[in-house]
């Protein structure tokens, strides 16, 4: 990687051969990890212009807008990047009853590994996704 990309001051972000770039999102509050989605270009342009969370989905091979269906919106506080800008850290604030994940959760990371097994560590669900969706 060159360093001129390292240190450069304009926005160039680094899409994937599928036109793609990884978005982390945090919880502007208290940082803690809410999803992992990620955007194409038309995704990423309407996230800045409107300040709302909006994604691709490789799933459904289409652009969506978190929290169309469910409420669940995500307000965007800021959007970083990493050194070599191929992934992007979006700090939101979860907006509705403060579920980022399909599940009804607050956090889609709500499993831990234990072993060859899954161990819940947050079991609390906002919502009923079987109602939403």
């Amino acid at each position: 990687m060159s360093a001129g990309l390292d240190e450069t001051d304009r926005f160039q972000p680094r899409f994937d051969s599928s036109g793609l770039i990884t978005a982390i999102v945090s919880d502007a509050r208290d940082n803690a990890v809410l999803m992992v989605a990620h955007m194409n270009a038309e995704a990423l342009r309407l996230t800045q212009a409107t300040g709302l969370a909006h994604f691709w989905s490789r799933s459904r091979n289409s652009l969506w807008k978190k929290g169309e269906t469910s409420g669940e919106t995500l307000k965007v506080t800021e959007i970083l990047t990493d050194c070599d800008q191929d992934v992007l850290l979006v700090r939101a604030e979860p907006q509705g009853k403060g579920a980022a994940c399909h599940t009804g959760r607050r956090s889609c990371f709500y499993r831990r590994v234990e072993g060859d097994g899954l161990a819940f560590v947050d079991n609390d669900r906002l919502f009923d996704p079987k109602r939403v969706y």
